[in-house]
């Protein structure tokens, strides 16, 4: 017997991860859902084989999880705070920003993240520019990789 789905807006573990961004973003009533929402019109575009998925699902985070983007791997995740949504690049230190997007978690080695705050203007033209170079960066990488060395053992004669 199938179970109905819940009306909460935590989603269930029978929802697509689409449709758990969707609750997420459904959730923030204010201006971060809608913040949120653009954001993910923008990577859309940007990328159209883009991968939706929903990570890091747990209690302190209301079982809502963590909305990721990936194509070849993690593009950028997008996450929302009392006062910013914060998308962050997964490999966003090994990118070029000619703009000067990243304004936040610059001190690292690998990640970078934007934090846009009420009222600020996302320069679309930019970040779309900056999500289809992640892209390049994890499809150059996956397919320079090097496959896995087996451990075959030599043969007897």
């Amino acid at each position: 017997m199938k179970k109905a789905k819940s009306e909460s807006t935590e989603g269930s573990e029978d929802d697509s991860p689409s449709q758990l961004i969707d609750a997420q973003i459904q959730a923030q009533t204010d201006w971060r859902g809608a913040t949120l929402s653009r954001i993910r019109t923008l990577i859309k575009q940007a990328d159209p084989e883009v991968i939706e998925e929903v990570k890091w699902r747990k209690p302190s985070n209301s079982m809502l999880g963590v909305p990721v983007w990936s194509h070849a791997g993690i593009l950028c995740t997008g996450e929302t705070y009392k006062s910013a949504v914060k998308m962050t690049f997964t490999k966003g230190a090994s990118l070029e920003d000619p703009t000067g997007l990243f304004n936040s978690s610059l001190e690292g080695n690998t990640r970078r993240a934007i934090d846009f705050h009420e009222g600020d203007k996302i320069n679309e033209k930019a970040l779309k520019a900056l999500i289809r170079a992640a892209v390049a960066l994890n499809t150059s990488e996956s397919a320079t990789a090097r496959p896995a060395r087996t451990t075959k053992s030599p043969k007897k004669s």
